[in-house]
């Protein structure tokens, strides 16, 4: 009778460990098949990011055709703007490498060696390079940990800054036009000064810049950039029309800088 009791006790215990075994094997290849979906996408994704060297010099040749013959039908003046990214984020990398600390943390939990704390805390470090690193250097990773409410905060508080920076604020009849894109944040913003705010009201630039992150999302930055100085033209035309004896006071130029 004992051996029998200490055989279907060997068997229960045998049937608990190999449950245990296999649901530590299924929680470990979901970590490790959603570590690659959240990374392979970013991988793939990370040239959408780039601004600079991205417009060739046929891209910039019609983008600056484009901006004459929108201005060719108003006094109003646009100007372009592409930036890589309006603000690094620190705080999203960090928040990366805890958010890889964590989730491997429990994933991993079978396999960490418990019994040696020093052995945890160093693959917990290894865990958290792994996240920060994925961070730093895939933008479409990092900006899963961006807010919408940081990012737009951040490409608009830029935007202002690129306003004053090529110094829209100065033209005569206080008509220019900053057609703004941050690329990191996924945001556009049009940026009008006070002679076109008196009568174009912010939500006709609305198609503008949808039609330039469009052009963003479909990974075509020259296609966003040409519908939005088109659409941007089309909306001053109808508000400010040409003038006689009107002049060009900013350059017809785009400017793209990493940052």
């Amino acid at each position: 009778m004992e051996g029998s009791a200490t055989s279907q006790a060997w068997r229960a215990g045998g049937h608990a460990a190999g449950w245990t075994e296999l649901a530590g094997e299924h929680v470990l290849a979901v970590f490790v098949l959603g570590a690659l979906a959240l990374l392979v996408r970013p991988f793939l994704r990370r040239g959408r990011y780039r601004a600079t060297g991205v417009l060739g010099e046929e891209d910039l040749r019609v983008l600056h055709a484009a901006l004459a013959a929108a201005e060719r039908r108003t006094v109003g003046e646009i100007l372009p703007v592409v930036l890589e990214r309006s603000d690094p984020h620190p705080g999203a990398t960090w928040l990366a490498a805890l958010a890889a600390l964590v989730s491997g943390s429990l994933a991993l939990a079978p396999w960490l060696p418990w019994h040696s704390p020093g052995l945890v805390l160093v693959c917990q470090l290894a865990l958290a390079a792994l996240g920060f690193t994925c961070a730093r250097f895939l933008p479409d990773f990092r900006r899963l940990f961006v807010s919408a409410a940081r990012a737009r905060e951040v490409s608009e508080e830029q935007a202002f800054q690129e306003f004053h920076r090529y110094e829209l604020h100065r033209t005569e009849a206080r008509t220019g036009v900053l057609l703004f894109l941050s690329l990191l944040e996924r945001r556009a913003v049009v940026l009008a000064d006070e002679g076109i705010d008196a009568r174009v009201q912010p939500e006709q630039w609305a198609r503008t810049i949808e039609l330039v992150l469009a052009g963003v999302r479909r990974g075509s930055l020259r296609e966003g950039l040409l519908s939005g100085i088109e659409s941007a033209g089309e909306v001053l035309a109808a508000h400010f029309p040409v003038r006689d004896g009107d002049r060009s006071e900013i350059p017809d130029r785009v400017i793209v800088r990493a940052e």
